[in-house]
């Protein structure tokens, strides 16, 4: 793939997208979910997770219970025991998708020679990840503080790991310009947060995500490049 392609591109090659997360859970966490019809099982997984991202953004996730997720799914309590046991063991699935994404769609893009071309591959991919799972990724940075340590810890490591990836990359371009790699990379981390965050913000502005991402890549370019044309 090039390093310029659009969402629809992306959206054919993601090793995970808005469809194939209900089968990576069920796989994954096989040794925890008792329910083996996998049909239903891969329906109900949608129906727990989708409620559980409506009753965060409408009560909270510390102030839910496994109870309003059994009225939301229409779930008996049996039922949802069938999935998860618990709301930690529930946030823990929601961040480990997150951690999945974020190690794997980069993975796509090591052979690029071109370090702008490689950091114009992973902000773009950073940014239509994000859209796909766009609730996933806004749970883990506004509900975080909710995890359990071990699970904060691992949230901030899979931040970080992207913004080192970018840092990486920033490195090895000739004459950047004297900020440092860290820097840079922390306000190209920053600019792809704002898009899963205030998703009201460009809806409102009628802003979607190749128009955002292509604005994205032209400040870092110009920036980037600045040292290389002068």
């Amino acid at each position: 793939m090039p390093a310029r392609f659009d969402f629809q591109q992306f959206q054919a090659v993601t090793p995970l997208d808005g469809v194939n997360i209900w089968a990576y859970l069920l796989d994954r966490y096989a040794d925890r979910i008792t329910v083996k019809r996998r049909k239903p099982a891969l329906e109900n997984l949608e129906k727990i997770f989708n409620a559980t991202f409506k009753l965060a953004n409408a009560v909270g996730f510390r102030a839910m219970n496994l109870r309003d997720l059994c009225g939301e799914t229409g779930l008996s309590m049996g039922g949802l025991y069938g999935y998860i046991s618990s709301k930690d063991q529930l946030a823990e699935m929601i961040e480990d998708v997150v951690r999945h994404a974020t190690l794997e769609v980069p993975k796509m893009y090591v052979n690029m020679d071109d370090p702008l071309d490689r950091l114009e591959a992973l902000v773009r991919a950073s940014i239509y990840v994000s859209e796909i799972l766009q609730p996933w990724f806004y749970f883990v940075f506004m509900d975080s503080r909710v995890l359990q340590a071990e699970q904060r810890g691992t949230a901030k490591e899979s931040e970080m790991y992207v913004q080192a990836l970018f840092a990486d990359v920033i490195a090895t371009i000739p004459e950047r310009p004297e900020a440092g790699p860290d820097l840079i990379a922390a306000h190209l981390m920053a600019m792809f947060q704002d898009w899963y965050v205030k998703r009201w913000k460009y809806r409102a502005a009628d802003i979607d995500p190749d128009r955002f991402a292509d604005s994205a890549v032209r400040m870092m370019r110009g920036y980037l490049s600045a040292g290389v044309r002068a």
